[in-house]
């Protein structure tokens, strides 16, 4: 019997587990149908997000806001970083001005700022535009992960 991983789902917020070996095999929320794993980012909420660092997948999430240069120029390298990194890690992102209680609970003191989570906890934190290549390198190497 393989492992089953808790994967909370970006869209509606539905806690699920899948078994390991079927992370490449296109996994669906059982609530809503969206893709758990779809190599995409995610724009979520503060709810969602505290979900989803608990997670047995890890978690990258971009801490951004609509006013700020360097997050809209550097959303293109975080989609590719997401591809990149599928299904090992997934991406998501917060709009610190929609939702600033997530910016104060973890403590953002400049945007962009990027939260790297796994089993429940922070484990490593970044800031500053970056390109696609240095997220992924960033994560695989705080994960320990193969390129």
């Amino acid at each position: 019997m393989s492992e089953a991983l808790r994967v909370t789902c970006l869209a509606c917020g539905q806690a699920n587990r899948i078994p390991a070996e079927r992370l490449t095999a296109g996994p669906k929320c059982g609530v809503c149908g969206a893709a758990l794993i779809s190599g995409r980012v995610s724009a979520i909420d503060s709810a969602t997000l505290a979900k989803a660092a608990r997670d047995d997948l890890p978690l990258l999430v971009d801490f951004w806001a609509g006013w700020c240069g360097p997050c809209r120029q550097m959303a293109p390298q975080f989609q590719a970083a997401a591809g990149m990194l599928a299904p090992q890690v997934r991406l998501a992102k917060i709009d610190t001005e929609a939702h600033p209680e997530a910016a104060q609970h973890y403590r953002i003191q400049g945007i962009p700022a990027f939260i790297l989570f796994a089993h429940g906890r922070e484990v490593a934190r970044a800031a500053g535009a970056r390109s696609a290549a240095d997220l992924a390198a960033f994560a695989r190497g705080k994960l320990g992960i193969a390129a």
